[in-house]
């Protein structure tokens, strides 16, 4: 039965989405599109030190190892060995480490150009057409699907489609045009991204440090790069973000410390507000909010894209046995049974994430006691400190 599924964003969630659905779009003879504001970069992956990253957990790893890609993937993706949790100016610290939960890595991290380009690489062009550079501006509900309007170079354009995907990052102008809410809950943080060199290099240890301004992650690149996300509160981020790179080096390493050896280069720096944001309809009829438009969370831990993940590799899962059943693309009924399928993972992944960080960026003294015991306590308790790193790795 002829079909058309319609994935508002292009980026790793979408890519993701269409290469997990091309093989049974081939033989159920659907189409799929793939809109996105960006046309894919056609010259291929370059290296660059100020690259953007992902960390990818070892969950991650399987679900991309069930698509084909690994291999491909792996030849650029830095493996975290060791993930080390500090809180600066306390005892309380511990150590996750890949041997002792028997896996090659706890998780890997992979620049997003590199990320896309195997992506990008791995589609069937005769089954998923790119719409790009083009933005939705406009669904309107139909029986059977939706109707889109978008802008697109080839001018505007109408399109109807059976399943309409939203995955267009965490500030989805759709959403509200469908009158979707999303519940915000601020932080009142910025994140500053950035890449760094240190003296020691990372010897593969990840490291999240909690500090008073808030935590603190440096994780594992080539060469002897790591991936900074430094969470700094509202007042402070402008000023820390324009100091000159001497000047930021010396602060971050004050925030720090010399785990890594003196901190040596500095590459460009980017920064966004962080806020807890969940859509409060993930699905209607013919219709899915998938990765960053569904659920935007802190970096603390990395969860958020290997949560979309999953949730992404799970709707394909679905829409698979769906038609297997006979089932008419967009299916309410098929839609539902995805959400339930990953509605356990997804309240335990986002609590997880927000509790650790409201947690740990709370400087009151009791709290601050009661997360070192913590802390200390997962070397103790060795249950204890297999379930975090479980979650850790996204399993």
């Amino acid at each position: 039965m002829s079909a058309t599924l319609s994935i508002v964003g292009g980026g790793m969630v979408g890519a993701s989405l269409a290469l997990a659905l091309q093989n049974c779009a081939r033989e159920a003879g659907w189409r799929i599109r793939l809109i996105e504001a960006r046309p894919p970069v056609k010259e291929g992956w370059q290296p660059s030190y100020d690259a953007r990253s992902t960390a990818l957990s070892h969950g991650s790893r399987h679900l991309y190892e069930r698509l084909g890609l690994w291999t491909e993937l792996s030849r650029r993706a830095e493996p975290i060995r060791q993930i080390h949790v500090s809180d600066r100016g306390h005892p309380g610290s511990t150590r996750i480490d890949a041997k002792r939960e028997g896996v090659p890595a706890l998780g890997y991290v992979v620049e997003n150009a590199w990320l896309g380009d195997v992506l990008i690489g791995a589609l069937d062009h005769e089954v998923v057409e790119w719409i790009a550079p083009a933005q939705v501006i406009k669904a309107v509900p139909r029986p059977g699907g939706y109707r889109i309007e978008l802008q697109s170079a080839q001018g505007d354009q109408t399109l109807d489609t059976n399943l309409l995907v939203i995955a267009d990052g965490g500030r989805s102008s759709l959403l509200g045009q469908l009158g979707i809410h999303r519940k915000i809950s601020p932080y009142h943080q910025v994140a500053i991204i950035a890449n760094v060199t240190s003296a020691a290099g990372h010897d593969f240890v990840a490291y999240e440090r909690f500090t008073e301004s808030g935590p603190l992650a440096l994780l594992p690149l080539s060469g002897r790069r790591s991936a900074l996300v430094w969470t700094v509160p509202e007042n402070q981020a402008a000023e820390i973000i324009a100091l000159p790179d001497a000047a930021f080096l010396k602060r971050l390493q004050a925030a720090f410390g010399f785990r890594m050896g003196a901190l040596q280069k500095v590459g460009e720096r980017f920064s966004y507000p962080l806020n807890l944001i969940e859509a409060q309809e993930q699905l209607r009829a013919n219709l899915v909010v998938l990765g960053n438009a569904a659920h935007s969370l802190h970096p603390i831990a990395g969860q958020g894209f290997n949560l979309s993940l999953r949730d992404t590799l799970a709707l394909a899962h679905t829409l698979i046995d769906g038609f297997e059943e006979g089932r008419q693309l967009g299916d309410l009924t098929v839609l539902q049974n995805y959400l339930e399928r990953q509605r356990a993972d997804q309240l335990l992944t986002v609590t997880f994430s927000d509790r650790l960080t409201r947690l740990f960026s709370n400087q009151q003294p009791l709290l601050a006691l009661g997360r070192n015991l913590g802390l200390l306590g997962l070397d103790i308790v060795p249950s204890a400190k297999r379930l975090f790193a479980r979650q850790a790795m996204g399993l």
